[in-house]
């Protein structure tokens, strides 16, 4: 084990000095021997309110037994997280995005309060999982980020299911294509138990994305939540953390400029997120990284889409497990000369000596050879033009439109655009618009997957296009641009818009337009009315003044 002097527990357990610390820690059950050794703290997200984190109290107490197993001392300790998929639609989902930056901050000062030696994160739905990272990323302590798997696919008229179905069944119920029984049966069945929305959805694009960059154990993060080797893997991650201590393998000697390529690769390969944008970027300033939004146009320009996931494929996360999993990504990736294979992992192995073992189930569809792949690039790209001077985000994975151009529809909050969808008012041919939604005029940068399934449920997936300077969930699918920055109520030119203004997308020449001058755009954004915040006090109030720009990460720091 380290010596003393590498030990940042010493200071606060070693010495007569500490009997106090001693006293009051041995009144919760830690002995001599306990406050002798490395003391790991294993911050768990553990909630009772969803699938997603549900089941991390049984992760956490094999982590704990792995890391005593290995001769450290664990703590355990919790802090919060927000559920999308509940929350999503209302006023609460205003909390989603403001939940990463306080789960940062909290594993973030509990570890350095308590003088830690290395931590375990434990992370489920969507804000955690880089909540813990950016935590991970600042303290700079040998530590690991282990994902709780996702769920398993549910079971409906035959087919599997998962949580995106459900949100497109509300356009369908609403445009009369779907029985109130068969929403309800719908409802009853498509989540079958703890886990992350089963998707290529959020939580596990960047569960991948975090493989790849090295903070993660490629493979681990896959196995699905109630998978029984799941078990083995939390055992596994808590004697994993203390070889790091042991060899003082730091997550700044993980996350590099490199290691953050190859979880753009990853994610551009897989058709992720558009949430992947905003937070690897956030990663990237955590780690004192120059990265920026244009870097993952570049890349994605250069890497296949393979992956036949939902929301635009076929397959479920709990198929690519089976298919392979990430470790098969890894290898594809590598043989396409794609990935920096010499970027170090927690593992101890490099992120190439961890490709080449990957496994190929027979006869697998979910991921694609190299020679067929579904798009000959990836699943992400970066638009910019007179209605996003800093850029816009747009997922093409499950789509072809290359070009789409129509009036616009502009609502100034996402209620009224879901009621807009619902009373059968957006039209073929339409340009959805929803602006004042975006990190500090939200405050917090809904996702809009209540209005952009609704839309795929009415029948209008591929004649209506979105954009808003909010977030979009990763089930979203369809010709949807988020991230629009600068955002309205900080004087982007999506303020300027109105009704019957003419949009354009234009994928191929990576551009979003508004059929107006400069001169004309400048004028109306002089003659805007901005809404004005309901928070005034609070947290919310306080991340709408500090929050940087969707193209900067959203980030508070």
């Amino acid at each position: 084990m380290p010596n003393e002097r590498k030990l940042k527990s010493h200071d606060l357990l070693a010495g007569p000095s500490r009997a106090p610390a001693r006293a009051m820690l041995k009144a919760v059950g830690f002995t001599d021997d306990d406050l002798s050794k490395p003391i790991v703290g294993v911050a768990n997200t553990w909630i009772e309110v969803m699938p997603c984190n549900f089941h991390l109290r049984r992760l956490s107490e094999r982590v704990k037994a792995g890391i005593r197993a290995a001769g450290g001392t664990p703590i355990e300790y919790n802090t919060i997280a927000v559920s999308d998929g509940i929350s999503m639609g209302t006023e609460g989902m205003k909390a989603s995005l403001i939940s990463r930056e306080v789960i940062a901050d909290s594993i973030e000062l509990v570890a350095r309060g308590h003088l830690f030696d290395g931590v375990v994160a434990l992370s489920g739905c969507d804000k955690t999982i880089p909540g813990t990272v950016m935590a991970l990323a600042r303290l700079n302590l040998p530590s690991i980020m282990l994902y709780g798997g996702s769920i398993m696919p549910g079971k409906f008229q035959g087919h599997d299911v998962t949580i995106q179905d459900v949100f497109e069944a509300v356009g369908k119920h609403a445009s009369g294509n779907m029985t109130d029984v068969e929403l309800k049966d719908l409802e009853d069945h498509a989540c079958p138990g703890p886990g992350a929305c089963g998707g290529q959805f959020t939580a596990n694009t960047m569960a991948i994305a975090f493989e790849f960059l090295g903070i993660s154990p490629m493979g681990r993060n896959g196995v699905p939540a109630m998978d029984e080797r799941k078990d083995d893997v939390a055992f596994e991650c808590g004697k994993m953390v203390m070889d790091l201590i042991s060899k003082d393998l730091r997550p700044r000697k993980i996350i590099t400029r490199k290691s953050l390529e190859n979880a753009i690769a990853a994610v551009a390969t897989t058709g992720g997120s558009t949430n992947a944008v905003l937070h690897l970027l956030a990663i990237a300033k955590e780690s004192g990284i120059k990265l920026s939004i244009d870097d993952f146009d570049r890349i994605n320009r250069k890497v296949p889409l393979l992956a036949d996931l939902k929301p635009g494929g076929r397959y479920a996360a709990a198929d690519l497990y089976a298919a392979g999993g990430t470790t098969l990504v890894a290898k594809r990736l590598v043989d396409a000369g794609l990935l920096h294979t010499e970027q170090p992992t927690v593992t101890g192995c490099t992120i190439g000596e961890e490709a080449q073992r990957a496994t190929e189930a027979a006869g697998q569809q979910v991921l694609r050879p190299l020679a067929d792949p579904i798009k000959p690039t990836g699943g992400l790209v970066i638009l910019k033009g007179n209605l996003a001077p800093e850029g816009c985000v747009v997922k093409v994975a499950g789509h072809s439109i290359m070009k789409f151009e129509g009036p616009a529809k502009v609502f100034d909050r996402e209620e009224d655009a879901f009621a807009a969808v619902k009373a059968g008012r957006i039209k073929a041919g339409n340009v959805v618009v929803i602006r004042y939604e975006g990190p500090s005029g939200g405050p917090g940068m809904r996702e809009m997957l209540g209005v952009t399934a609704a839309i795929v449920g009415a029948g209008l997936g591929d004649s209506v296009a979105l954009l808003t300077d909010g977030r979009f969930s990763g089930a979203t699918h369809g010709l949807m641009a988020g991230h629009v920055a600068p955002e309205a109520v900080r004087g982007g030119p999506i303020g300027a818009v109105k009704t019957g203004d003419i949009v354009t997308f234009d994928i191929a020449k990576r551009r979003l337009d508004v059929k107006l001058s400069q001169k004309e755009i400048a004028a109306r954004l002089k003659k805007a009315k901005r809404p004005v915040s309901r928070y005034t006090v609070g947290v919310m109030a306080k991340y709408a003044r500090h929050v940087s720009s969707a193209s900067e990460g959203a980030v508070t720091t």
